[in-house]
């Protein structure tokens, strides 16, 4: 064997030994570093000895030879494999079409309806002549501003106009109870629980591989039924107290949660309180629009002596009720993995609850029956000691130990109760801006130009009824129920949706008929003159709630009318 072929053979088993351990730059300079040790000749023996091309060894060459700083990496940049959003630039749009919104994207996508994951949507663009693999899929999603993303319960539907403003009103009115030492409240009905071995979200610390057994099926147990928590937070105590009945859930038990609240708790920490002030909900057994919520509560209020107000949330905002982040979200958690298989566990659970801002809670059991479909008659609730407020009078209300117009109509000299018909309400009181929408001037005004038409207007309809010309003098024969004025009057009293048209028949002495005819020949002169008559928020159901609204003293009031 000549010298050269054992130098090759030497060589050979250098290589061997020392190269796959490193990388390829690595490879390069070090078979560089050797060929130049041996001299002329010396790129072509390592060449050959570790396999590679010539070239191969003339770059590791050139590179020891260079003054460059260590490159830190392997390859040169721009160096290696290409990206498959380079070679085929046709896939980033195609990607994009699979994911974006229906709007943007391919409305015929097989993906349209499935899971989008990166595996369907590399799946989905091989077949469509791009190959590509689920990682490269999620690494051009996240330059394109894509990450996954769950959803965001942020749509609310249509909004009441008056939404903020309601919050504004029902933060003065819980502010004034509390600088007067008067308590505040707010109430709702919790999630109803299955009661018995039943799973319940969350984990609790058990040993490994025991796990609590519970009911594959969630269906209701026909003896332990359901568990009906109705809570009551004290807005200024940081209380809480929670009724668990085992009935139905209707505005008799929410009542009777309440009075259990003032009788066990209340009545203590208010000894002087004359009053007390509700925050809920919209709906539900403490719903606005709840007869039976309302007839309960003005026996609450007989029972206890307290003016009772109530303050409704507006609808579709019950996520922002006090009482359910200060009260229930804690009893969730508190009772979190563990199945609720008793009555008495859940009283128990409840009653545990603390935080550490103070939070203490007090549960019992309730097991008297509530039953519904309970009816209350109109007579009933035009019985009701209860005063509308002048702002959403159907969201805000006050329930009196005893009916406000014993007092109102006595002590009231005012001109406004002057009486002049048999409900005690004069032209002038129904004239008032806050009836009318509109000040007295604007409302001499509109009269002022809608009276020539109107008579105008009745004497064509006359004369068509007659078929004839007037054969009388005007002013002669029978004469109208209403003067232009009153049917100007009770026509924007209608448009304004404050009663029925039988209560503003009352209020004017006639038939609920005249006043519809009135409203009839009126309407169609107040679109064709450009008067827009807007709706109020205030609502009556009887002349003594007009009463009682016009005796209340519009300076209490912070918030005003938006109407």
């Amino acid at each position: 064997m000549s010298g050269l072929e054992e130098q090759r053979d030497v060589l050979a088993a250098k290589f061997e030994a020392i190269l796959p351990h490193l990388d390829e730059r690595q490879r390069r300079l070090l078979i560089g570093a050797e060929a130049q040790s041996l001299g002329h000749g010396g790129i072509k023996a390592v060449a050959r000895a570790v396999g590679v091309r010539e070239a191969t060894v003339s770059a590791g060459v050139r590179e020891l030879g260079s003054q460059d700083v260590p490159l830190g990496r392997v390859r040169r940049p721009g160096g290696g494999r290409k990206r498959v959003a380079d070679l085929n630039p046709a896939v980033r749009k195609a990607l994009l079409a699979l994911v974006e919104p229906d709007v943007r994207g391919d409305p015929m996508s097989p993906l349209r309806w499935t899971t989008k994951s990166t595996r369907k949507l590399a799946e989905q663009l091989t077949r469509q002549g791009h190959r590509i693999c689920a990682d490269t899929v999620g690494d051009l999603l996240r330059e394109e501003g894509f990450s996954l993303q769950s959803n965001a319960k942020t749509l609310e539907g249509k909004q009441h106009p008056d939404r903020d403003a309601q919050f504004h009103y029902l933060n003065e009115q819980a502010r004034n109870h509390q600088n007067g030492g008067a308590p505040v409240i707010s109430v709702d009905t919790k999630k109803k629980e299955l009661v018995g071995p039943f799973k319940n979200n969350g984990r609790e610390w058990e040993p490994r591989g025991e796990p609590v057994q519970v009911d594959t099926h969630d269906f209701p147990d026909r003896e332990l039924g359901r568990a009906v928590p109705y809570g009551i937070y004290d807005v200024t105590a940081n209380t809480g107290w929670v009724n668990v009945g085992t009935d139905h859930d209707t505005a008799a038990f929410a009542v009777e949660s309440i009075r259990r609240w003032w009788n066990g708790a209340g009545r203590t920490a208010y000894p002087t309180a004359d009053r007390l002030l509700i925050t809920a909900d919209a709906g539900g057994s403490n719903g606005y629009r709840t007869r039976t919520w309302k007839t309960e509560l003005a026996r609450f209020a007989a029972e206890t002596k307290l003016t009772v107000t109530v303050c409704h949330l507006p609808p579709g905002t019950s996520k922002w009720n006090r009482i359910e982040h200060r009260l229930f979200s804690h009893i969730t958690m508190n009772w979190r993995g563990r199945p609720l298989t008793s009555h008495e566990v859940i009283v128990e659970c409840i009653a545990a609850t603390t935080t550490k801002t103070g939070l203490t809670v007090h549960a019992e059991l309730d097991t008297n029956p509530y039953p519904t479909g309970i009816q209350v008659t109109d007579d009933e609730i035009a019985a009701l000691p209860i005063t509308r407020h002048r702002f959403h009078g159907d969201w805000n209300y006050t329930l009196h130990p005893q009916h406000p117009s014993d007092t109102t109509a006595a002590n009231s000299t005012s001109d406004r109760t002057m009486v002049k018909n048999p409900h005690g309400l004069s032209r002038h009181s129904l004239q008032d801006p806050e009836l009318t929408g509109m000040p007295r001037q604007r409302l001499d005004k509109l009269i002022e130009v809608l009276t020539p038409a109107l008579e105008v207007q009745r004497e064509q309809v006359l004369r068509t009824r007659r078929g004839h010309e007037r054969l009388v003098a005007p002013g002669t024969g029978a004469k109208a129920k209403l003067t232009p004025a009153d049917r100007i009057l009770a026509t924007v009293l209608h448009l304004r949706k404050l009663a029925t048209m039988a209560l503003l028949g009352q209020l004017f002495g006639v038939t609920a008929v005249t006043i519809c005819r009135a409203s009839q020949e009126v309407r169609p002169l107040l679109e064709a003159h450009g008067h827009h008559i807007s709706a109020s928020t205030a609502r009556f159901r009887t002349p003594a709630d007009v009463t009682t609204f016009l005796a209340t003293d519009p300076t209490q009031t912070k918030i005003k009318k938006t109407s």
